[in-house]
């Protein structure tokens, strides 16, 4: 999973809170790639969100989006692998994608992570539950829940719901909360995807 911080830097940190808030354990487990390449801090700033991640219990991988790190942070990656590798490079074996189907509804506390293909979902998520996803999402019933599709640097991934009332939603590595969503979705078949860097939603009758 990757975060990819903005200026001004205290809002996107704010906007963090709010999904944490929300969603205390959204990071429990995960180590997060932080792409800097928007936000372009110098050596004391990036100190200062590292610790300001890690009090928010957010485990670094390492950075994308600059050209050097200082010694004692985390690793530069290039596509999620250490730069420092470039040199040498292996072609590794393309995952297989996959799609898997839930019969039922997820419910609150359960997190269903498929990070090679689509997850469709019969019933629907519960308000607590997550789906997390490498391609696109679709459930049949209510999302109230969280929703994070194209997980695996992939832009192209959608959510499909046909109750719309998340928690919190998420492609490739963007995230908006319920409060940055509003309501005039509410409780609508609604499809989310990205357009131009941003996240995109709509009705689908």
């Amino acid at each position: 999973m990757a975060l990819k911080p903005e200026p001004p830097l205290a809002d996107w940190l704010a906007d963090l809170d709010a999904a944490l808030k929300r969603s205390p354990t959204l990071f429990d487990g995960r180590a997060i790639i932080l792409d800097l390449g928007a936000l372009r801090p110098d050596h004391d700033a990036l100190q200062a969100l590292v610790a300001d991640l890690v009090g928010r219990r957010v485990r670094i991988l390492g950075f994308e989006g600059v050209e050097t790190i200082a010694p004692g942070l985390p690793p530069l990656l290039v596509g999620g692998r250490p730069a420092t590798n470039l040199d040498l490079p292996k072609v590794p074996d393309e995952p297989v994608s996959t799609s898997i189907t839930i019969e039922g509804s997820v419910r609150s506390g359960q997190t269903v992570v498929h990070p090679t293909g689509d997850v469709t979902v019969m019933g629907s998520v519960s308000s607590g539950a997550e789906i997390l996803a490498g391609g696109s999402i679709h459930i049949y019933g209510a999302l109230r829940g969280r929703a994070i599709a194209g997980a695996a640097r992939n832009p192209r991934a959608r959510i499909y719901c046909r109750k719309f009332q998340p928690e919190l939603l998420g492609i490739d590595r963007l995230v908006r909360t319920a409060e940055d969503i509003g309501t005039q979705l509410q409780g609508k078949p609604v499809q989310i995807w990205l357009d131009g860097g941003a996240i995109r939603m709509a009705g689908l009758d």
